[in-house]
């Protein structure tokens, strides 16, 4: 796999566009809109300002660590989504970080991001894409099945929250040879949105 940072052209409305300073402004705005959307990140968002993770996430993209993508809906920036744990070797990634403004939850932003994500790196030559979240995390363990990735199980005291305890993580990912039928599921579902 060779993630490259390029820009994922979606649909008309919904676009992903690695990190540029251009971005801040848009990602800081959209980050305030209501602080439980950091709840279950492992980053104090809420405590710190959007500007403490900007800064994490630009030094892992410098490093070639992660690929940090701003998504925006109509030219406007509602959320991140991130290529992390880049394993060219492996020919893995995951993809996580993600948060969008509650205007844009449960909406077509996130099955298009899926589907835009998983696909590129697929077509970069992924055989693995990961996906993980807080076990306490019930929204988005649900909206990882409900596109269809396999749960993995759940990895106990795994890693810190921002309040400094220990979170049990769960695991899912799609492999390769189930993509196919992930994607026309979320096909399926961004075609019942729209």
């Amino acid at each position: 796999m060779q993630a490259e940072p390029t820009p994922i052209p979606g649909c008309t409305r919904i676009r992903l566009e690695p990190f540029e300073d251009r971005h801040l402004e848009g990602l800081t705005a959209a980050s305030l809109t209501d602080a439980m959307i950091f709840r279950h990140m492992p980053v104090p968002v809420a405590a710190k300002g959007y500007r403490f993770w900007w800064d994490i996430l630009r030094a892992d993209q410098a490093a070639g660590r992660s690929i940090p993508h701003a998504v925006l809906q109509d030219g406007v920036v509602v959320g991140q989504s991130c290529y992390l744990n880049i394993r060219n070797r492996d020919a893995g990634v995951e993809i996580g970080s993600t948060w969008y403004e509650p205007a844009a939850q449960r909406t077509a932003v996130n099955p298009t991001c899926k589907l835009l994500l998983i696909g590129n790196a697929f077509e970069q030559g992924a055989e693995r894409v990961e996906l993980k979240t807080d076990a306490l995390n019930e929204a988005s363990r649900g909206a990882m099945l409900k596109m269809g990735a396999q749960f993995e199980g759940v990895h106990r005291k795994h890693m810190r929250r921002a309040d400094g305890t220990l979170r049990d993580t769960a695991w899912y990912s799609v492999i390769r040879d189930e993509w196919p039928a992930v994607r026309a599921g979320l096909e399926a579902r961004l075609g019942a949105i729209a």
